[in-house]
């Protein structure tokens, strides 16, 4: 695990060793192991490790066995010595073990296609010196971040967004768009980032520079319109069950220690059982908790670890541990507001103390519909029927039901989810059930020069961000309307937000978190069984994979809701985080950026503080932002000032 930065130019002699070592820098955090670079009079590449195969191997920039290829490379490879074995009977002279250095092999051979071979975590640049040709490639789900800049006859990489800044000639001008994105979402999806200048290449994509040039093509794709894999019940099970297992086998191949997160969920607690299944010693686990026991999922990690007998470690977040914040602002490098990065942040940090690589379940709800909202977008269909009076009598009623704090009161969810089966686009009804501020929200909520920033809208027209969940909901047509959902969620939300939640937390504490539920031989097998076995009825969530692992988990595992990995928000604005927010988000120095009116945030601030509203969750994207400001743009004074 690494972080890698570069920059290429057509032109000779422009590659500054300077800056790229004060880009190398920005990221050491990443990689606090080993540091190296590599510079000619078109390039110069870097990198940052931390150290996990062939530790006192594998150093970068690593050069092909002729010199004209260089690689930066940034995750793991689990099948590297799946791969090494043909390259090394051919005759490949390999110098060490890593998996750096199959990839590389590999490309000399291969060129682009190697890409789709590699089964792991990755984001990697490779520079051909002789052709002044860059060539870039990121992973299927988005595990590891890549992102790009466009500079002055030259092209700038990194694996976070501040490393691209150092460099001359990055636009640096502010994206309206990207704002009104993130105050919808919580996140800025790829490509655009809050820099106009800056892009994110998006997953399972490439990228080639050369003469000025940029050339993006997509390499792979959850299989949309294959047939299913079995018509028997049973021989899914076993089917899910082995890949799995196989890809939590493989995400335990390490030279440092290990261990997992465990949340007391299904996913979480599925790779600690396939770890005890697989290790002679008892896996190291690390829990986190809050000082709310109604968002505390301690008691049912506890039952996991004393059923499998792991070494436990416990953790409690408080409403005082908020002072991290504006860390977390600098370390995300763009407004983002997903709010479960705090707990993110202090489990990793936490977990470092112990081991360097953690294994979590991150990918179990996208692949085997685990979320409530599933449930909700298909019980809105049954709405289509109702007729058109009761329909509005239903969404009437449902504005008189009261509003307790979120995320897991049943009346706030049932008021949320009627208000979206009111759209008959999937969309809209998805974006309802999922957005901080609704366009009816920004209404209010925009002042007059971030409406300018934004341009007049057409009449009628689609927010940008139901645009975004709409295409890709389009993409899988002729899927079932269970596996369009999950689609939709593997190409928007899973590597936008959460896969960012995870590289980002973990790896400001140096740490590196592993997902055997998103290794992409466990996501195809997924895709290709019917969403009815994944999504039983109204109930039944992740039906096919409980089954799978029926033998492996205690039914108070199995049976009791899911509560996500939430926190405590509503009760801390009204408590030990209501000073804190008055005095960033409503201070002068913030309401002068001009993108909000005053009076409607006062107005929400005293809805949530009269218990009239719970607006935990906007409240959380409004201070992630002005924070974001206070770390990363302080200069900022709006948009025409």
């Amino acid at each position: 695990m690494c972080g890698i930065v570069g920059a290429v130019f057509a032109s000779p002699g422009k590659a500054d060793r300077a800056r790229l070592k004060k880009a190398n820098d920005l990221i050491t955090h990443r990689g606090p192991d080993d540091e190296g670079f590599y510079t000619d009079d078109h390039a110069a590449l870097a990198m940052r490790r931390l150290s996990i195969i062939d530790v006192s191997g594998g150093h970068q920039p690593m050069e092909s066995r002729d010199g004209n290829l260089v690689i930066v490379f940034n995750g793991e490879v689990y099948n590297f010595q799946e791969l090494r074995a043909p390259l090394e009977a051919a005759g490949y002279p390999f110098k060490t073990r890593s998996d750096t250095e199959v990839v590389l092999a590999l490309y000399e051979k291969e060129g682009a296609a190697a890409v789709g071979r590699l089964r792991g975590m990755f984001a990697f640049a490779v520079w051909n010196k002789r052709d002044k040709r860059l060539f870039l490639a990121r992973d299927r789900i988005g595990k590891k971040p890549l992102l790009y800049a466009l500079l002055p006859g030259g092209l700038a990489f990194a694996s976070e967004l501040r490393s691209l800044l150092v460099w001359d000639g990055v636009d640096t001008a502010l994206e309206a768009r990207a704002i009104d994105l993130y105050l919808s979402l919580q996140y800025i999806p790829a490509p655009g980032t809050i820099y106009k200048g800056v892009k994110k290449l998006p997953p399972a994509h490439t990228l080639t520079y050369q003469d000025g040039r940029v050339t993006i093509e997509r390499y792979w794709d959850l299989p949309l319109g294959a047939p299913r894999l079995t018509a028997d019940v049973r021989e899914a099970e076993e089917m899910v069950r082995a890949k799995v297992i196989e890809a939590v086998k493989l995400r335990m191949i390490s030279d440092v220690p290990l261990g997992a997160f465990l949340s007391g969920g299904i996913d979480s607690s599925i790779v600690v059982a396939c770890m005890a299944g697989l290790s002679e010693r008892p896996v190291k686990t690390f829990s986190i908790g809050f000082d709310h026991d109604a968002f505390s999922e301690l008691p049912y990690a506890r039952q996991v670890a004393r059923q499998y007998g792991t070494d436990h470690n416990e953790f409690v977040v408080t409403a005082d541990m908020a002072d991290v914040l504006p860390k977390l602002a600098w370390h995300y490098g763009e407004p983002y507001a997903d709010a479960s990065a705090l707990p993110s942040y202090y489990v990793s940090r936490e977990t470092r103390k112990h081991v360097t690589v953690a294994l979590n379940g991150d990918g179990g709800d996208e692949a085997f519909a685990g979320y409530v909202r599933y449930f909700a977008m298909k019980a809105a269909r049954l709405y289509d029927v109702v007729p058109g009076p009761l329909k509005r009598l239903i969404v009437a009623g449902a504005e008189y039901l009261p509003e307790k704090d979120a995320p897991f009161s049943t009346l706030w969810r049932a008021k949320r989810f009627l208000r979206a089966a009111v759209f008959g686009d999937f969309a809209q009804r998805h974006l309802k059930v999922i957005c901080y501020f609704s366009d009816e929200d920004k209404q209010g909520l925009y002042g007059p020069a971030m409406r300018r920033a934004l341009g007049e809208e057409e009449a009628g027209a689609r927010s940008r961000a139901a645009s975004y969940l709409g295409d890709a909901y389009e993409r899988s047509k002729g899927e079932d309307f269970v596996n369009r959902m999950l689609y939709t969620d593997v190409v928007t939300y899973l590597p936008e937000d959460l896969m960012v939640k995870m590289d980002i937390a973990s790896m400001a504490n140096s740490l590196e978190a592993r997902s055997p539920f998103l290794d992409h031989e466990v996501m195809e097998t997924a895709f290709r069984l019917p969403g009815e076995w994944k999504l039983k009825g109204l109930r039944g969530h992740k039906w096919i994979l409980k089954r799978a692992f029926a033998d492996k988990l205690p039914q108070s595992i199995t049976k009791r809701p899911k509560m996500g990995f939430g926190i405590p928000m509503a009760p801390w604005f009204r408590g030990k985080l209501k000073r804190y927010f008055e005095e960033t988000v409503l201070s002068p120095e913030a309401l002068n950026r001009g993108y909000f009116e005053e009076a409607y945030l006062r107005k929400m601030w005293d809805d949530h503080q009269s218990r009239r509203r719970d607006h935990g969750y906007r409240l959380w994207a409004l201070l992630m932002l002005e924070l974001w400001h206070q770390k990363c743009r302080p200069d900022f004074r709006g948009f025409g000032a």
